[in-house]
Parts: C-alpha cells; structure tokens; sequence
C-alpha cells in the first residue's frame, strides 16, 4: 500500500519533501503530483538533465556526416565540370549538410521522446486519481530507504 501525503500549501510541501530527503528518500522513492512546475523540486531531489540531449546530438551528428556523405557520392559519382570550378566545393555543401542536421537533429529529438516517455501507451495517459490545485507526494511501499 502507497502512503499518500497531500499539501495544500507549497511550503508545507517543499518542507516534507526536505524531510524526506534527508531521511534517506530518493526520487525513484517518490511520486510526486503537482499543480505546475515548481523549480525548487528539482533542486531539492537534485536532478540531473536527461538523456533526450543525446539522441539530439548523433541525430544532427548522423544528418551533417549523412549529407555530407551523400554529396560527395554524388558530385564523385557524376561529375558535372563547369567553367573550371572544383567538384568538390565546401560552401554549397555546407548549406544541404547544414539542412540535413536540422531535419535529422529534431526527428532523432521526437523519436527519441517518444521512446523515453514510453509512448505511443496502450494503458491510460492521466492515473487513476485527480487531486486538483493540491501538491502530493507518494511513497511506495517496498521502497523504503535502505539504512544498514
């Protein structure tokens, strides 16, 4: 069975979760429900950035070296000589690897996203309890902290 602690006010809240801290608990201990975001929790419960940051990085990564790559097979493959200008000329090249690492970046950023947040879920988005313009902390049973 959850133990389910409800606040009304954000400085009860901020204070029990203090507590909570310091009582050895740890964000996987807790669930917690509140009615808008509250920078403060992050601090508290001292959370790191996540791993969307990655998927951003070798999604743009893999798009520059992709148009890169696809760019160059091209002009080797087809040389189309004019006017004496080299094949392989950078600024034009930068400009579609510069597009392709947009493209790349944001669809590894959403697709990421959705494997993170375990979506598309087959199980309902919203729990089973609604608790309106109040701050909640559940605390799981089985997850107790551990105190040799």
């Amino acid at each position: 069975m959850a133990e389910t602690l409800v606040f009304l006010e954000k400085e009860d809240f901020l204070a029990r979760l203090r507590e909570l801290k310091k009582d050895g608990y740890s964000r996987r201990n807790l669930a917690l429900y509140l009615p808008w975001h509250l920078p403060e929790v992050e601090e508290i419960l001292e959370v790191s950035p996540g791993p969307l940051r990655y998927f951003a990085f070798f999604g743009g990564l893999c798009g520059f070296v992709g148009g890169m790559g696809f760019i160059l097979y091209t002009v080797l493959s087809w040389p189309l000589i004019t006017g004496g200008k080299p094949l392989i000329s950078i600024p034009p090249f930068l400009l579609v690897s510069y597009i392709l690492t947009i493209l790349f970046g944001s669809l590894a950023t959403f697709v990421g996203f959705l494997f993170l947040a375990r979506l598309p879920s087959i199980q309902g988005i919203g729990g089973a309890e609604e608790y309106g313009n109040r701050f909640v902390i559940v605390i799981e049973e089985g997850l107790r902290p551990w105190n040799p």
